[in-house]
């Protein structure tokens, strides 16, 4: 996970996420939500570190995610990077994703380490590594997304439009170390679960797609 993370790079923690980095070895910039699960004396460590410490009352009504991908925006990065867990509230993990892909967010290359999984958004070219084998679903957020072109992974996609809440993209697989992914129009998630099939498994579907029987 540190190694994902480039040198230097500002760090805004959302409430209780700068106690992990602080545990991590990470210089955390920003601390910003309700902070109720930080104590006083995580919060004086993180002050006496230099942190700017933004506290927003319970009833904010946005996540604390929410409050710190807006702070990290106002950065105006090329890219943005979102490491968390997927523990907890199912809803809570179902809002953190979709948030990703808020129009918000667009103009910055977004990805995000949650837990063993990694979420890629694609809006226009992106390319995705992983490992031959490796297990990637494509799912269409926001609406369609059309004009969706692959180019290393198993089963190919070419200028198909992938409806929201179609499996079509789901449990495809890299069939080495990178793999391209290209919307025309809309906005995808890439998510890579981080596991990957077995030998046998991976040969049938290569062996079906040549045989022009192959579907995700």
């Amino acid at each position: 996970m540190l190694g994902a993370i480039p040198t230097g790079a500002p760090i805004v923690a959302a409430d209780r996420g700068a106690a992990h980095a602080q545990r991590l070895g990470l210089t955390v910039s920003i601390v910003v939500g309700d902070l109720d699960s930080l104590d006083g004396e995580t919060l004086r460590r993180l002050a006496a570190a230099g942190a700017v410490i933004e506290r927003h009352p319970a009833t904010k009504g946005a996540s604390d995610l929410a409050l710190a991908l807006d702070h990290a925006a106002q950065m105006q990065p090329r890219r943005i990077l979102v490491v968390g867990a997927t523990s907890g509230r199912f809803d809570q993990a179902l809002a953190q994703v979709l948030l990703l892909a808020a129009d918000a967010y667009a103009p910055f290359e977004l990805d995000a380490l949650l837990g063993r999984a990694r979420v890629h958004v694609v809006r226009g070219a992106r390319r995705l590594g992983g490992s031959a084998r490796e297990l990637v679903s494509l799912l269409a957020v926001n609406g369609a997304a059309r004009g969706v072109t692959s180019e290393g992974l198993v089963y190919p996609l070419r200028g198909e439009t992938l409806a929201a809440g179609s499996t079509r993209g789901l449990s495809n697989l890299f069939e080495a170390e990178s793999a391209g992914v290209e919307v025309e129009q809309g906005v995808l998630l890439a998510v890579v679960p981080g596991g990957l099939v077995s030998r046998r498994v991976y040969e049938e579907a290569r062996r079906s797609v040549r045989a022009g029987s192959g579907s995700s």
